[in-house]
């Protein structure tokens, strides 16, 4: 299986992001995580029903973001978090959820993720990246610093590309994150081959 999570944004995609999403559920990423951020509750949940559908059909995981509530209301069992939304769940609300991503950008984030029952954790942003210009990256040393502190997988996120995965992995991180390229390839599954090759 392989170990690279497609990361979505819609806005990044030339053509419809539901065919897009078809394409990369049938390519069998690690897992997908529907990351519309600028979208509405509402307006989620409408794309989250459909993105489900899409990912059954292909056995593929699909981690829902952010809007939590509206998981559980969809009786769907995964989830991706930002840590301070993480914080405010009850006991109650996370035996919801099978499956618990967090989102992580310390060692100390990760030490707190992994004790509030994350099943994993993104960490970033590792390399330079579009989608935080301007920001500093932090780096390698930061990355094997998260993977060296938690039990959990840690997936690199920030830059990932199909040269740098296997420092990525060198590191200790369970895998990567990619959102543009995955966005944008016309062969999503040709696009995951060339991270195996690595």
């Amino acid at each position: 299986m392989s170990d690279i999570v497609c990361v979505t944004a819609r806005n990044l995609c030339e053509g419809s992001f539901l065919s897009q999403l078809e394409k990369i559920a049938a390519a069998t990423p690690k897992f997908i995580i529907l990351r519309e951020k600028d979208l509405s509750e509402k307006d989620y949940r409408s794309l989250a029903e459909k993105a489900i559908d899409i990912c059954r059909k292909y056995d593929t995981k699909l981690m829902l973001h952010y809007y939590w509530k509206t998981a559980i209301e969809l009786e769907w069992k995964n989830v991706h978090l930002p840590l301070h939304i993480l914080r405010e769940l009850s006991e109650d609300d996370k035996r919801n959820f099978e499956h618990i991503g967090v989102s992580c950008h310390s060692v100390d984030d990760a030490i707190e993720a992994q004790k509030l029952g994350a099943c994993y954790i993104t960490a970033g942003h590792v390399f330079a990246t579009d989608c935080k210009k301007g920001l500093e990256p932090r780096g390698l040393d930061f990355l094997r610093n998260v993977c060296e502190s938690v039990e959990i997988p840690v997936y690199a996120i920030g830059g990932i590309s199909p040269d740098n995965i296997g420092l990525v992995r060198e590191f200790g991180a369970a895998g990567g994150c990619a959102m543009s390229g995955f966005m944008r390839c016309a062969d999503p599954a040709e696009y995951i081959r060339k991270f195996e090759k690595k």
